[in-house]
């Protein structure tokens, strides 16, 4: 593949940036990145409506489903942009690639309109409290009832479930079949009777992190789903297949900018402050160890940037898309933990001071970012089961 960008490219980045520049006001910024209990609000809806009339919702998505047909490239691009000021517009992490690829006609003909416009957003209710990252061993059940499906259980780390209009639930439908089978995946409203969401408030609530922090949020959820009753039409795939389902969904997820950015923002703020006045009493714009380890923490990083856009390219090709984004999940979280640390280490101990401590760097980014780090192994899948899923998808090997 080409490894630049047209001209073209190049000049909708612009347009793109201007747009943002233009159009995100200090309250639309506090809307985005202050969402209540409601969810989207007026500004958003709004900004939203302009951004569909300049064409740029959903770009590489069909047209049958209200996108615009283009190539998955171009739509990289666009979603870069808007992820960098907290805006997904690509359905990337979004569900809606595991809908597209498993679900019904139905299904697809709802959902990804709205997801593409954003009016509908999932959480992901995967994690529960005695399994951890290991999936296999969930215990929410849901249970078959004429027409229905019953669902009983706890979901933890349910994050963005007090202001997602949806849920992408993992629950266990046969309880007698091996663990990795008799699992299945429902798609349901978070407004059905019988859900329960309680705040879980994070490391980074009090200071509040910056705007830019990796893994900055104040907040996830514990969900609990008491007698809740769902349609069948509810269930996405096949029934007692949601292990296989929810495993494509989740690569296919993990391909697209904002992926990408967790992965390289703090290579590029690092860069950034060494390039502005406040790298002169840091000391790290001229010492040469220093120099040496942020190139080389850069080169790390274009490293993500090229497993991104190969795993783009085999999706546009209408490859086979096995184990690249698991390789993914492995590469990025493990640079991104190493970058924290070197930049930690090049600081000293005004890295380490947080948001609202005197004489912090960066209204404490850097420290933030030290704070979120250690979850991206875990977060989405653990470094360790991607591994697994490198190995005996990609390389052939046995299990055991």
């Amino acid at each position: 593949m080409d490894f630049g960008y047209a001209s073209s490219q190049q000049a909708l980045r612009q347009e793109v940036r201007d747009f943002i520049a233009e159009n995100m006001t200090q309250d639309v910024v506090e809307e985005v990145h202050g969402r209540g209990e409601d969810g989207r609000g007026p500004l958003m809806n709004d900004l939203f409506k302009k951004i569909g009339e300049r064409g740029w919702l959903g770009i590489s998505w069909p047209k049958e489903y209200g996108g615009q047909g283009g190539d998955r490239l171009t739509q990289y691009l666009v979603e870069e942009e808007f992820a960098r000021v907290g805006l997904s517009v690509g359905g990337g992490g979004s569900g809606a690639p595991a809908i597209m690829a498993a679900g019904t006609q139905e299904q697809k003909d709802y959902y990804i309109p709205r997801i593409i416009k954003g009016e509908i957003s999932f959480a992901q209710g995967f994690t529960e409290p005695s399994g951890g990252a290991d999936l296999a061993s969930l215990q929410c059940r849901a249970v078959e009832d004429g027409d229905e499906f019953v669902i009983n259980g706890q979901k933890i780390y349910t994050s963005s479930a007090h202001v997602s209009t949806h849920l992408y639930l993992m629950a266990r439908t046969d309880p007698e079949a091996p663990k990795h089978r008799g699992i299945s995946i429902f798609l349901l409203p978070m407004d059905t009777p019988g859900i329960t969401v309680r705040p879980l408030w994070t490391i980074q609530n009090d200071p509040p992190a910056p705007e830019g922090t990796t893994y900055g949020t104040p907040r996830t959820n514990e969900t609990f789903y008491e007698n809740v009753r769902i349609p069948k039409s509810s269930l996405l795939g096949e029934l007692n297949m949601g292990w296989y389902v929810g495993a494509m969904g989740l690569n296919l997820d993990r391909v697209g900018a904002s992926r990408y950015l967790i992965s390289v923002r703090r290579d590029e703020d690092i860069v950034n402050l060494a390039k502005s006045d406040s790298s002169e009493y840091l000391n790290i714009r001229n010492n040469p160890t220093v120099r040496d380890k942020v190139a080389e923490m850069w080169i790390e990083a274009q490293v993500c940037r090229l497993m991104t856009w190969r795993s783009m390219s085999i999706v546009e090709s209408g490859g086979n898309f096995t184990y690249e984004g698991s390789a993914e999940k492995v590469w990025a979280p493990e640079h991104g933990l190493r970058a924290t640390e070197a930049y930690a280490q090049m600081l000293g101990p005004y890295g380490q001071l947080l948001n609202t401590s005197a004489n912090n760097v960066e209204s404490g980014l850097f420290a933030h970012n030290l704070l979120g780090a250690f979850q991206s192994g875990i977060n989405h899948g653990s470094v360790q089961i991607m591994r697994d899923q490198v190995a005996r998808r990609g390389l052939g090997l046995p299990r055991g």
